[in-house]
């Protein structure tokens, strides 16, 4: 499965969904950022916009790349790859409903007290990083076994 994630910041905040509407969702109870699966021949940066527009009717501008993630047998015994992406640069009005779940501006300092996935405490810090990053979670049934990361350039 190849997919993104989008930050959307600003002012010291960061749009996230508390993942609680979808019943039978991987995600269920945690809280993650914009983001989905790519279309067939969409880019990462296609997808970025739509999923960003989708969930929370923002329209996005330059999304930058920060990383890549790999998730070995992450739901179904399958892969993801993920591009992870941050944005400053957007319009529109904030949907009142998300599909996916409630949709909230967290105050970056209290991003790390949420229901996260174990990963993503860690590849969040890294999201202001200057250096492009390759990084791989392998998850099991009890969460988190093992990271690695290559930090470039």
């Amino acid at each position: 499965m190849l997919g993104v994630l989008c930050y959307l910041k600003r002012d010291g905040h960061t749009l996230m969904i508390h993942r609680n509407r979808k019943p039978g969702d991987v995600h269920g109870g945690k809280w993650n950022t914009l983001g989905g699966k790519m279309e067939p021949g969409e880019t990462p940066e296609e997808c970025a916009a739509r999923e960003v527009r989708e969930e929370s009717g923002l329209v996005v501008q330059n999304p930058r790349l920060r990383g890549v993630i790999t998730f070995p047998e992450f739901a179904d015994e399958q892969d993801w790859f993920v591009f992870v992406f941050t944005c400053t640069e957007f319009t529109g009005e904030l949907l009142k409903e998300c599909p996916e779940g409630t949709i909230h501006w967290v105050n970056d300092e209290d991003l790390s007290s949420l229901s996260l996935w174990e990963g993503d405490h860690i590849f969040m810090k890294w999201l202001d990083s200057e250096k492009f990053w390759s990084a791989r979670f392998a998850y099991g049934p009890e969460g988190l076994r093992n990271h690695s990361v290559v930090f470039h350039g």
